[in-house]
């Protein structure tokens, strides 16, 4: 096990495998804090220069739970960024700007005063479904009506997605940030969403298994909207219900709706909706504040 570094910037400090240099962050101002603990080999930070904070996220850094090559992060943020232009929308978070960095790339997005629901770090399972100050937990404290517009925000943009020919790869609850003071959920981290027609290629994708079909652990199978379809299902469960008991006992939101969730999780993908349009406007039909 190689000896951490500990790497001191502003008013955070941080631990990396090997020293980095990080004097171009001061142009975005000063870091008030740091996002170290990703496996995906990108480290985050939020900064603040004359009151305006953005959120820079930056592959290149050998980060201290990444196991791959830093240029394979770096790759793959840089292929992130049409990703983002092409996805647009009120409930993704805000790409500003994207440059070549030291030895490394970064994106800069407007910051957004939400909390992460799958905040592994701070909120480790067990952790996250008990502890009174996890995201997660306080979320589930929610009333309904706000998990449920919540969830609505979150199928609105698969529904966008959708419409401009793409697929979801890697959404988890890791994904979703929500920002309790003012009721707004927004998506972040969709570096893995790919065009269509995708192929898996991999055997098990990227993503929590929680939230993943069968077709994602399936090599060579297609990845496509009844794909979607099952992940915005289990999402559903995740928020509003049990999670992986997706009986109707833990579910917070009434039979009509469970209907339609648990229609989204089939097994099989013919028995699922057929895109996350439809998907949503069974839900829609079904829902009370509609």
């Amino acid at each position: 096990m190689e000896e951490l570094q500990v790497l001191y910037l502003d008013k955070v400090s941080f631990h990396l495998i090997e020293k980095h240099n990080f004097q171009w962050l001061k142009t975005f101002g000063e870091v008030f804090t740091v996002f170290a603990e990703q496996d995906s080999g990108n480290i985050c930070f939020g900064v603040e220069k004359d009151g305006m904070k953005k959120f820079v996220k930056y592959a290149g850094a050998k980060t201290k739970e990444y196991s791959g090559q830093p240029e394979d992060a770096v790759a793959r943020l840089k292929n992130s960024v049409p990703i983002y232009k092409d996805l647009q929308h009120k409930h993704l978070v805000d790409l500003l700007d994207h440059l070549e960095v030291e030895k490394g790339y970064a994106l800069v997005f407007d910051w957004f005063d939400g909390e992460c629901l799958h905040s592994h770090w701070s909120f480790p399972p067990p952790h996250k479904y008990t502890h009174p100050d996890s995201p997660f937990f306080r979320y589930k404290q929610l009333p309904i009506e706000k998990r449920l517009e919540s969830f609505n925000s979150i199928l609105e943009f698969h529904v966008n997605m959708e419409q401009n020919n793409y697929v979801a790869v890697d959404f988890y609850d890791g994904s979703i940030l929500y920002d309790f003071e003012n009721s707004v959920t927004k998506i972040c981290d969709i570096d893995f969403y790919k065009k269509k027609p995708f192929i898996n290629t991999m055997g098990r994708l990227w993503g929590s298994s929680r939230f993943m079909s069968p077709e994602e652990f399936e090599l060579g199978a297609e990845i496509d909207e009844r794909t979607n379809v099952f992940n915005m299902g289990a999402i559903a469960f995740g928020l509003l219900g049990g999670e992986l008991d997706r009986s109707i006992i833990k579910w917070d939101a009434g039979q009509e709706l469970y209907e339609v969730a648990i229609k989204a999780v089939k097994i099989e993908k013919e028995e699922r909706y057929s895109s996350v349009e439809e998907l949503f406007r069974a839900w829609k039909s079904a829902s009370k504040i509609y």
